[in-house]
């Protein structure tokens, strides 16, 4: 069995002109956020979609997402 050099591996895997794509790494994306409110001190804070679905895994059908307040501790819920 014949092994490719590091060379001739590096070169088949990638394409030499990967940086000159327009957004390579996707940070010019739409990000989806979603309002949360505090119950304790009344504050909004906007929490990123993909971390909303991270959360949400281990919920009840109907129950509500609650989270912690980044300014008292408190608990918050989805604005609607």
């Amino acid at each position: 069995m014949v092994f490719p050099t590091e060379k001739e591996q590096d070169d088949s895997l990638v394409d030499p002109n990967w940086l000159d794509q327009e957004d390579s790494f996707g940070l010019n994306e739409e990000m989806e956020m979603i309002l949360f409110k505090c119950l304790d001190c009344h504050k909004t804070d906007e929490v990123p979609a993909y971390n909303i679905g991270e959360f949400s895994v281990d919920l009840n059908e109907g129950e509500e997402l609650k989270i912690h307040c980044p300014y008292c501790n408190g608990t918050m819920i989805e604005t609607r």
